[in-house]
């Protein structure tokens, strides 16, 4: 049970260090909307949600004026898209997407998630049928984002899927070439999906959750980073445990505040509370960076030798304090190492301190993978493919989720500087270390079978 003094005593406690509830994600199943006049479901569609999520954001902005704690963005996770549109075609499914977006407009949500297929063991019509939408979809559209998920650590990789996906990751960027290839910075490619991620991309409601839930995503990485940094001032020879139990105590205080926002926010809307992420999910401004944890820590130079070991012991203390604070922890739950977002590994990027290379070792204990990154224009087909495959096979074969949200940007070469604005950030075009001599591997398509751990039963 909480003690909602407890938390309101943590609040004030760290209110001057830029605490929030990152977000609200109210999730709405829509199968029930299925139909095979395209017009009607569209509309039973728009219908639902404008009903189910109608007073989202009043409530969400009640609540945060009652505990002082800023809810920063507001969103919807619809269940996967790719399910109502079984026998219908590419025209439907872009009209569907615009009917999320309008949706998402009228409630006055920031995002939208779940136009999304899960293909990692196989492929539906109405799954093709979405990824093959993806690039008009998204061009057409400016709240919805798309996930697709192409692995599981039981099915092992849909390397089809993978090749699919690839091309329409590319086509999309060209479909929104006047915003430097934006599009495909709505879209990630899962292995191990979540069904319960607050946060975008890839928020969705799954299988088996319930109609309606509310998720949270609370971050806070610049509380963990002034608590690293009052513990290293106080005693400038304490140890790494000693930094690693700190990040945990102050996770535990993060998560309570995180949990009393989501439950009561569900209360007042009638739905049942799901859980709460707790990731370390930064912005670009100063203060906000998870790259500054690192630097706390002692890494001067974020990709300097150690900063792989630094992620682990951040993400895992992340976890721990969470687990200790609510036996409702779900979605990623760890620290993202978001390119673009993060001001600090944006820098490291365009410095050369940190690699593509470099940032894919990282993913292998951090909790998302590789995330907002921008790629050059004439990147191919097959060279994107082995970046998801790659990036896939890490999740697979150690139980846990990875995503590639990459963004070809259309004519840049590597070394140029794009700046999407606001949440999105700013970075530097990546150079990939060796693009090409991977085509005939991709080519022979098929699927990766699941490795021999996931016979566990």
């Amino acid at each position: 049970m909480l003690n909602s003094q407890d938390i309101v005593t943590t609040v004030r406690m760290i209110g001057e260090e830029n605490l929030d509830v990152r977000a609200v994600t109210l999730g709405i199943n829509l199968n029930g909307c299925a139909s095979s006049n395209p017009k009607t479901m569209t509309q039973a569609v728009y219908d639902r949600i404008c009903a189910k999520a109608e007073s989202q954001v009043a409530a969400c902005d009640e609540v945060s004026a009652r505990y002082g704690v800023a809810i920063v963005n507001k969103r919807l996770a619809i269940s996967a898209a790719s399910i109502v549109l079984e026998g219908h075609d590419v025209g439907t499914a872009v009209a569907l997407a615009q009917a999320l977006d309008k949706a998402a407009e009228s409630v006055g949500v920031d995002l939208l998630g779940g136009f999304s297929a899960l293909v990692h063991k196989g492929m539906t019509h109405g799954e093709k049928v979405l990824i093959e939408s993806l690039p008009l979809a998204l061009a057409r559209t400016g709240r919805v984002c798309a996930s697709v998920n192409v692995g599981t650590t039981r099915a092992g990789l849909n390397v089809d899927a993978v090749r699919l996906v690839a091309a329409k990751l590319l086509e999309t960027a060209q479909a929104t070439k006047k915003s430097k290839g934006f599009g495909a910075a709505k879209l990630v490619v899962f292995a191990n999906q979540p069904e319960d991620n607050p946060f975008m991309a890839g928020a969705l409601l799954g299988a088996g959750e319930p109609e309606c839930v509310v998720n949270v995503g609370v971050s806070g990485p610049g509380v963990v980073k002034r608590a690293v940094e009052r513990l290293v001032q106080a005693h400038p020879e304490c140890t790494l445990d000693e930094i690693a139990e700190e990040v945990k105590h102050t996770a535990y205080r993060v998560t309570r505040v995180g949990e009393l926002v989501g439950r009561e926010v569900a209360m007042k809307l009638g739905y049942r509370f799901g859980v709460v992420d707790l990731s370390l999910a930064p912005t670009p401004r100063v203060g906000d960076s998870v790259g500054e944890i690192y630097q706390a820590m002692g890494l001067s130079r974020v990709g300097a030798p150690g900063t792989t070991a630094a992620v682990m012991m951040l993400n895992d203390a992340v976890k721990k304090g969470g687990a200790f604070a609510s036996s409702s922890v779900g979605g990623l739950s760890g620290a993202f190492i978001t390119v673009m977002e993060d001001h600090v590994l944006s820098k490291a990027c365009s410095d050369g301190y940190l690699t593509l290379e470099k940032l894919e070792a990282m993913t292998a204990v951090c909790s998302v993978g590789l995330d907002m990154i921008l790629l050059p224009g004439n990147t191919t087909v097959e060279t994107l493919a082995g970046i998801i495959m790659d990036e896939a096979a890490i999740g697979i074969a150690n139980r846990k989720t990875t995503g590639v949200r990459v963004i070809p940007v259309p004519n840049a070469k590597p070394g140029q500087y794009v700046d999407f604005g606001g949440l999105f950030g700013a970075g530097t075009v990546m150079n990939v270390a060796c693009p090409t001599g991977n085509a005939t591997f991709i080519r022979h398509g098929g699927r990766i079978p699941a490795p021999i751990h996931s016979l566990n039963n």
